[in-house]
Order: structure tokens, then C-alpha cells, then sequence
């Protein structure tokens, strides 16, 4: 849809309360699945690597990983009360905690792991409830340039992927041509049916791509099914089977990293409904971000850790046009399966990484297409927003290039700071209210939470009160 000034454009094929048919709909909620399951999965894979106190428990933290991933994002789509943003909002465990984790992990055992993910999970909580309040400070300048850092500082990752060895260069194989054939055919298979096809085949493109690859690999020879075989046909769900241990130094730590992941599901949820041609409402960010925290307790109780929403999720989403609710709600039930069946969730678990990492390729550009059109949007790219866009970007993808540039600083700022996300947000964030003209600080406001000029008060530029 185009036209007039004021008028946003739709890239959407089905909409976010639209039901594609269910023989479309259960191979389109599969490819959300597909998406982001080794994000999901490897979390706690490399956690129980790591931690030498849970060896031999991997398979285990694995399935409680997709069990809660499954609920969550259920609960996203199809709210309970306050709790869910009524979206296809993907979720899953973060890679944002898993550093921070591992280290308590190691000095306090996973009850400490466990039990700062409960304790201060309410934190996202307090910010969904209270967004009302602090909405002001997330415009979509803000909330745009959170969601690009989020698609730039994920393509590495696509790229180690797409090279064959998702723990990096130093792996065996990685780069090597089989590997990059693999990922070459799938990325030229999902593009190809995306761009140059209509209907179901091109909304599907992703799904085909990565099952041709997949295909291709077994035939080559290089997909190790022998897990496939180990696994068992059921699990059983244990709550607080690693107990809970509350150290302060955890539960503030952790409480922080809440607050970054926050931050990453406003622009996850803002990046998803830009889309379909509008801004997110505060009642779905509201909701979003209560449903981050309350199932971050629920998965800290059986055994997961922090769940917030899958960023790759937003560029599927954004690649092929299919915002269905109804789609991502099969995403979740798809997710419950393979977690309470370990034999097919390993089926899965077996896929080469060259053969994902084609496909995810192209869903980390598309976030940071996402993020761009949050801002070309709903934002006049004048001298203080250009500022702002370009200094938080420099700052975050600086540090995220260059992390020797905190070497002197204590492993705690390290680590917080040497995300992109955490310095180019916190940038934006902060550049936003001290720099007059936004939407906060000391000038009048030009774009507040995504309104229109006409739309704002014409006398202080803030938007209307609601009743």
C-alpha cells in the first residue's frame, strides 16, 4: 500500500490476524521453527559444555530449552490476560545472557544460574507494566537503530554458519567447499523462489531452501545422524531439578542483561509490526515485554534459560510477507513437540550448520532492513537524527570490531559493553534525551513513539494524553 504523506507501506502477504489454510500454515509455522532452532538449542549446549558440574545433562537442558520456547511463544500469540503481545513474536533462549551465565555458572553452580534468572526476571516485568511511562524514551530513532545493530552484529554468526562451524574460524572445516556449496545453494534457492516466484512458494522460500540443503547433505554424506539413534522417544519435564541459588552479585548482573534484552524485544516487536505497514501499540510492547519476564521465570523454573524473542524471526517475517499470528502459535506447538520428543527435535538437531546458515543469511539482512524502514518511516533524517544515527552506530559496531578497545576495563564492563547492542542502544538511547529537538531533552518533539507531527500536541510537539 502506498500513497499520500503520512501512509506506510505494507510488505505482508498475510496479516497478523489472517489464517492461512492449515496444509500452508503447518510447513510455514515449521519454518519459523527452523529459523531459529540452533539459536535456541545452542545456548544450552554450550552452557552445559562449559560448566563442568552438568556434564552429561546436555540433552536434557536442550529439550527443557524447546519445552519453554514452545509455551512462550504459544503465549505470545495467544495472550493469557496481560501476558503476550497478541504476535507472531518467536521466542527462545538468549545468546545475551549465555557469557555473564557461564561465568556464574562456573563460580556458583547452575542453582545460581537458575536463581538470578528467576529473582530478576521481574525487572522486564516492572518495564512492560510501567512502559507507559518511559515509552517516550524508545521513538522509533531509538528503537530502529536497535533493531539494525541487532541484524549487522548477527550476520557474523549467519557467516560462521554459513562456513560450516557455527563455534568459528578455528573449526575443522570451516570455508571448505563443501560447505560453502551447501550454504550457496540454499541461500540461491530461498532467494530465487522469494524474488522471481508468487503465492505459497514464495512465502515458503525458506523452508524449501534449507530441505533442499538438507537434502543435498545427506546425499554428500555429511549429516551425522548418530544422535538421531541415541535419543529417546520421550522426556519427561523436572522442575527445579538444579534447585535455585540467590548470590547478589548474579541477580544484578543478570537484572541488567533484562534490561538489554528488553530494549531487543521493543525493536523486535516494533521491527515485526513494521511490516505489516504501522507501529507497534504500547499494548503489544506492554505485553511482549511482561510475557519476557514472567516466562523467563517459568523456564527458570524447569530448567531454561532467559527467554525473549528470536531476532531471525523478525526477518522472516519481514522476508516473506507471512505476519500470521496463527502461524507463529504452529511455531510454538512445533517446538512443545520436538521438545518432549527428542528422536525428531534430533532429527533436526542433525542439520549441518552450512546448510542453516544459508538461510540465515539472508533473515539477518532482512532485520536490519527492518530497522532501517522503522526509521525512513517515521523519521526526518535532519542534522541532530542523522547525529544520533550515525554516533550510536559507530559506537556499537566500533566495540563489537574492535573489543580490545576495553581491555583495561574490569571483565564485568567487558562484557556489557562490548556488545553492540548494549553501547550503540545505550547510545541512542541516551544521545536521544540530550540532544534538543526529540522526542525527550529540552526541544520540541518531532516524532514521539512513531506519531505524526499532526498528531503530536501543537504547542509542545508531545503526544495527545490518553483517557
Amino acid at each position: 500500500m502506498s500513497g499520500p504523506e503520512g501512509e506506510r507501506q505494507s510488505v505482508v502477504l498475510y496479516d497478523i490476524e489472517d489464517k492461512p489454510p492449515l496444509g500452508k500454515a503447518i510447513p510455514l509455522g515449521i519454518q519459523h521453527v527452523l529459523a531459529m532452532f540452533l539459536g535456541n538449542v545452542a545456548p544450552p549446549l554450550i552452557l552445559a559444555g562449559a560448566v563442568g558440574s552438568v556434564t552429561g545433562e546436555t540433552t536434557f537442558l536442550v529439550q527443557m530449552a524447546l519445552i519453554v520456547a514452545g509455551i512462550a511463544t504459544i503465549v505470545q500469540a495467544y495472550p493469557v490476560g496481560p501476558v503476550g503481545a497478541r504476535l507472531p513474536v518467536v521466542m527462545g533462549t538468549s545468546f545475551a545472557f549465555l557469557g555473564p551465565l557461564i561465568g556464574i555458572g562456573n563460580q556458583f553452580g547452575l542453582a545460581a544460574v537458575f536463581g538470578a534468572s528467576l529473582l530478576a526476571a521481574p525487572v522486564e516485568i516492572i518495564m512492560g507494566v510501567s512502559f507507559d511511562r518511559f515509552r517516550r524514551f524508545f521513538p522509533p530513532l531509538v528503537t530502529g537503530i536497535v533493531v539494525m545493530l541487532i541484524g549487522l552484529t548477527l550476520i557474523p554468526t549467519g557467516m560462521n554458519y554459513a562456513a560450516g562451524a557455527s563455534a568459528g574460524p578455528s573449526a575443522e572445516g570451516y570455508g571448505s567447499f563443501v560447505n560453502l556449496g551447501l550454504a550457496g545453494l540454499v541461500l540461491i534457492v530461498t532467494v530465487g523462489l522469494n524474488q522471481f516466484f508468487e503465492g505459497f512458494l514464495r512465502v515458503i522460500s525458506v523452508f524449501v531452501g534449507i530441505i533442499v540443503g538438507y537434502a543435498v547433505a545427506l546425499a554428500l554424506g555429511v549429516v551425522d545422524l548418530s544422535a538421531v539413534a541415541a535419543a529417546g522417544w520421550v522426556t519427561v519435564p523436572v522442575p527445579l531439578k538444579y534447585g535455585l541459588a540467590f548470590e547478589p552479585s548474579a541477580v544484578v548482573t543478570v537484572a541488567f542483561l533484562y534490561i538489554i534484552t528488553g530494549m531487543e524485544t521493543i525493536g523486535d516487536i516494533s521491527g515485526t509490526v513494521s511490516a505489516t505497514g504501522r507501529d507497534a501499540t504500547r499494548e503489544e510492547i506492554r505485553g511482549g515485554l511482561v510475557a519476557d519476564g514472567v516466562m523467563s521465570v517459568f523456564g527458570a523454573v524447569f530448567n531454561a534459560l532467559p527467554n525473549t524473542s528470536f531476532s531471525q524471526n523478525v526477518g522472516l517475517v519481514n522476508f516473506t510477507g507471512v505476519a500470521s499470528r496463527y502461524v507463529a502459535g504452529i511455531g510454538g506447538v512445533v517446538l512443545l513437540a520436538l521438545g518432549f520428543v527428542p528422536k525428531v527435535g534430533a532429527v533436526v538437531s542433525a542439520m549441518p550448520d552450512a546448510v542453516l546458515g544459508g538461510g540465515a543469511l539472508i533473515l539477518f539482512a532482512m532485520i536490519f532492513s527492518s530497522g532501517a524502514r522503522l526509521i525512513t518511516q517515521n523519521v526526518e533524517l535532519d542534522h541532530r537524527n542523522s547525529t544520533i544515527l550515525a554516533m550510536s552506530m559507530a559506537l556499537g559496531l566500533g566495540v563489537a570490531f574492535r573489543p580490545e578497545i576495553l581491555q583495561n576495563f574490569p571483565s564485568e564492563v567487558q562484557t556489557l559493553f562490548g556488545s553492540a547492542l548494549v553501547t550503540g542502544g545505550m547510545a541512542a538511547l541516551v544521545l536521544n534525551i540530550v540532544f534538543p529537538g526529540g522526542s525527550v531533552g529540552t526541544g520540541p518533539t518531532e516524532y514521539t513513539a512513531g506519531l505524526e507531527p499532526s498528531q503530536a500536541d501543537p504547542g509542545t510537539g508531545a503526544p495527545p494524553v490518553d483517557d
